[in-house]
């Protein structure tokens, strides 16, 4: 039988009662963690990053000896002990240069891990675009360019847009103001060829202004303000089927209810289906109008001649003469 903890104090139960499943979850934090080596572009990346994703962020200062693909108990440790479900492990060596790890859990146990290799040549930071930064706490934009990461096959770039969305797109709202869309993330990569079979990720954040158009609707610019990080893929866990299909589970409440033989279209027009008997058209009782009614006496259409037409005439004519 598993032990069950019990809280010793007022405070210890609140605590493990935070750390429960709920139905509506926190925004997910992310723990930044340095491994044993570490280089300057980590570094600068890893500041960048933590700007991005602040306030939901956690970070570690001192140095750690931890091999995620070999023992990943340590993340597990730090996530169980941090309340964070997502961890970017940062760790320079020759056989794997600039290297940002960014693994996920779920119930604190490791779920998926995928390495990422940044590119010192092409790297700028936050400090080196000289214009205004966004506020903490605004929800970015988000936008995935490339075939790549529309794989209907688990690979790894849609592994790394999986992971990338977690991370970047910051708290759950239902009501967005248009004003507090101030930057987008774009992560693009290229089609796959023969020369280049694993293409990088590109990761470029742009500083969306409004400017005046002469019209109702106001015209965007895009401006660069970092940072710009190109990623190699590397290693990669891809999660276990039967843990995945927990953790996307929803509990109950979460389902939106729907009524029966009710939809709604992609014009978000509701069209409704109504399943009506057998009917008998013959005895159908139709609408009655004075207009189609006859007179007593009157023969049918059918039965008037030419004669009686030419009768009728005559019988006119003597009226007017008298």
């Amino acid at each position: 039988m598993l032990k069950t903890v019990k809280p010793k104090n007022a405070r210890a139960k609140r605590a493990m009662e935070k750390r429960e499943p709920q139905q509506t979850e926190n925004p997910k934090t992310t723990l930044f963690v340095t491994g044993q080596r570490t280089s300057q572009i980590l570094k600068l990346a890893i500041a960048d990053l933590s700007t991005l994703k602040r306030p939901f962020v956690e970070k570690f200062t001192k140095k750690n000896d931890i091999h995620p693909f070999d023992d990943a108990s340590s993340f597990e440790f730090f996530s169980l002990k941090n309340d964070t479900s997502l961890i970017a492990f940062s760790l320079h060596s020759k056989k794997r240069p600039h290297c940002l790890t960014l693994a996920r859990t779920f119930s604190h146990k490791m779920l998926d891990m995928l390495e990422l290799y940044i590119n010192p040549d092409t790297f700028r930071n936050l400090q080196q675009f000289k214009n205004k930064k966004p506020s903490i706490g605004l929800k970015p934009l988000v936008a995935f360019h490339g075939t790549v990461f529309e794989d209907p096959n688990q690979t790894k770039y849609t592994l790394a847009k999986s992971l990338l969305l977690d991370m970047l797109r910051g708290q759950d709202t239902d009501e967005v103001d248009v004003e507090g869309l101030q930057y987008l993330i774009s992560i693009s990569a290229q089609e796959p060829t023969d020369a280049i079979p694993t293409p990088e990720i590109k990761l470029r954040c742009y500083l969306l202004r409004t400017k005046r158009s002469g019209q109702k609707l106001p015209r965007i610019e895009v401006e660069e303000m970092g940072p710009r990080i190109d990623f190699r893929l590397g290693r990669e866990q891809f999660p276990d089927p039967d843990v995945l299909k927990e953790a996307l589970k929803k509990p109950r409440g979460m389902e939106t209810r729907t009524k029966k033989n009710i939809d709604t279209d992609n014009m978000g027009d509701k069209t409704g289906r109504i399943h009506v008997g057998k009917q008998d058209l013959g005895n159908m009782q139709t609408r009655k109008m004075k207009g189609l009614k006859r007179a007593r006496g009157e023969r049918d259409d059918e039965e008037v001649g030419v004669e009686d037409v030419e009768g009728d005439n005559e019988a006119t004519l003597k009226k007017i003469k008298v």
